[in-house]
């Protein structure tokens, strides 16, 4: 799977010049995006048909700062998948050096539009072999 690049931006910087870490989420989300457009199974297409994905827990951990003007690499992954839930991994590197900039996680489920829990294996199998291969 092709990595996700992001070029940091000046508003994204504190005081201090250096990425606030808040935007760190904000990246993972980009390369979760990325990553199921990868798979073919975009966000619009996938609310469009009735399955949301709502984010159920985060966690960071910040290895070293990064500055504005550099671009980091960030590899989404997909590690648990039960076709109710589901765990992406991150790894954030500074593109020129190949630092180690930040790991993470998110976890995820699948609902309806009105929030209910949905079964991908029964409801969408052809989504849920997808995420299977994707493991």
């Amino acid at each position: 799977m092709k990595k996700y690049e992001h070029k940091t931006q000046y508003y994204e910087t504190d005081q201090m010049g250096i990425i606030h870490h808040s935007n760190y989420i904000r990246w993972f989300e980009e390369a979760r995006i990325d990553m199921l457009e990868q798979l073919e199974l975009g966000y619009a297409e996938m609310e469009a048909s009735g399955i949301m994905i709502p984010v159920l827990g985060v966690s960071c951990e910040y290895k070293k700062m990064t500055r504005f003007g550099e671009t980091v690499e960030i590899s989404a992954k997909l590690t648990s998948f039960t076709g109710l839930r589901l765990t992406i991994e991150y790894e954030v590197l500074e593109k020129q050096s190949g630092e180690l900039r930040c790991v993470g996680e998110t976890r995820h489920c699948f609902v309806d539009q009105e929030g209910k829990p949905l079964n991908l294996k029964k409801k969408f199998p052809n989504i849920y072999d997808l995420l299977l291969d994707a493991l």
